[in-house]
């Protein structure tokens, strides 16, 4: 996972070494203001597969429903910690979309209605303050929706779109991806892992609803109901500035892609 290409063990423990930012503490390597977390970062990677698998495989079966009611939506990555390693069962499900032009708003809004959907049969699932919500835990979300001509090029070329790509895991339309990572050669100069990346969990999900019955002229009205159930749900979490800050954070890391910025 190391910028640039694969390093050996002893190449990482020279650099961390050369380095007075990096500390190496329970066999990761760390800020050296994380040190005092190295437990339990290490506590949660080592439960990650545990905890993950049946989140992926209750994400398999939202993105077929998903795709098959948007046939606007060209592909689908899970993204965030169930991609990276270190999910736990408070955490939610964070996808990565590409979608055509003109369907950025409508895409977040059936897969945030879809997900509600879906969340209602899950009330019990542990949550914390990010995915707390009134009526049912967060758990299927979209974390970054871009459209079909924003790929070509990215604004964004840096290697922290590069490590998103990379620790996306594809499972629908990974013929797109693919597309998109040949079409910005920056991001596999950041990491060349891209050019071997494997796709194990891509689905084959037929369409069953015509793309006219989603007219572009919709995407409009869903901005502004996307925008009105986003604020929504920031105004219930005026009493936990941590988790304003974290969505803060999160958005700034999304920069130009992110919805509802003013302008």
């Amino acid at each position: 996972m190391c910028l640039e290409g694969p390093l050996s063990e002893a190449d990482v423990r020279w650099a961390v070494a050369a380095s007075p930012q990096l500390a190496i503490a329970e066999n990761l390597v760390l800020d050296c203001d994380a040190v005092s977390d190295a437990r339990a970062i290490r506590s949660r990677a080592q439960g990650h597969d545990a905890e993950s698998t049946s989140y992926v495989a209750m994400t398999l079966d939202f993105v077929r429903t998903l795709v098959a009611v948007a046939p606007f939506i060209r592909s689908v990555s899970i993204a965030g910690s169930l991609a990276s390693g270190g999910f736990r069962p408070s955490d939610d499900v964070d996808l990565n979309l590409i979608v055509d032009d003109g369907y950025r708003h409508l895409a977040y809004v059936v897969v945030n209605l879809l997900g509600l959907t879906h969340a209602l049969g899950h009330r019990t699932k542990p949550v914390d303050d990010l995915t707390r919500r009134p009526l049912a835990p967060r758990l299927m979300t979209a974390n970054l929706i871009l459209e079909h001509s924003q790929c070509f090029p990215l604004e964004r070329d840096d290697e922290d779109m590069a490590f998103e790509f990379l620790i996306g895991e594809p499972v629908f339309g990974a013929e797109a991806i693919t597309e998109v990572v040949d079409a910005n050669p920056a991001l596999r100069e950041h990491f060349p892992q891209l050019a071997d990346k494997a796709t194990s969990l891509v689905l084959n999900c037929p369409r069953r609803i015509p793309k006219l019955l989603y007219p572009r002229f919709l995407d409009h009205p869903a901005r502004a109901l996307g925008q009105a159930a986003w604020r929504y749900m920031q105004w219930t979490r005026r009493h936990r500035p941590e988790a304003l800050a974290r969505v803060a954070y999160v958005r700034s890391t999304m920069r130009p892609y992110t919805l509802f910025d003013a302008s």
